[in-house]
């Protein structure tokens, strides 16, 4: 079994929290009108509740190349619970694991560059702030 495949030029924002219906809602409104074109796959499977990082990794590396999708993005508590509601981005591919924190507001440019391999994962990784979230890129 392999992970769902997102839509062209969208990113899979998967539900790993169950615990509030109202939150989940709420992120999937942020996340849509922080960008004007869709950039998510929402999936909302009870299968992934609480679902940790390595049980994905396992599962893509299980299933045909053809399926494998090579980023992730986790509606989980934090996301659900904290202002700004932060996605946790997951790296599939290149550094299998390696994971950040994406605001609402910034999905879109990262979604859209990662989508058609404008950016790599790292290049966002990379600029996070001390807390771990990628906030843009620092003009200048």
């Amino acid at each position: 079994m392999s992970l769902p495949q997102p839509d062209d030029l969208t990113s899979l924002v998967l539900r790993t929290d169950f615990g509030d219906d109202t939150a989940w809602d709420a992120v999937r409104a942020a996340l849509d009108a922080a960008g004007e074109y869709p950039h998510a796959t929402y999936v909302s499977e009870p299968r992934f509740a609480d679902v940790e990082v390595q049980a994905l990794l396992d599962e893509e590396a299980a299933a045909d190349e053809d399926a494998q999708i090579i980023h992730v993005f986790l509606a989980d508590a934090t996301t659900l619970r904290e202002p700004g509601h932060p996605l946790l981005a997951v790296d599939l591919s290149d550094e299998p694991g390696r994971t950040f924190r994406l605001p609402a507001r910034w999905f879109p440019d990262v979604s859209a560059n990662l989508s058609i391999a404008n950016m790599d994962f790292a290049e966002f990784a990379d600029a996070t702030d001390g807390s771990g979230a990628f906030r843009g890129f620092e003009e200048g």
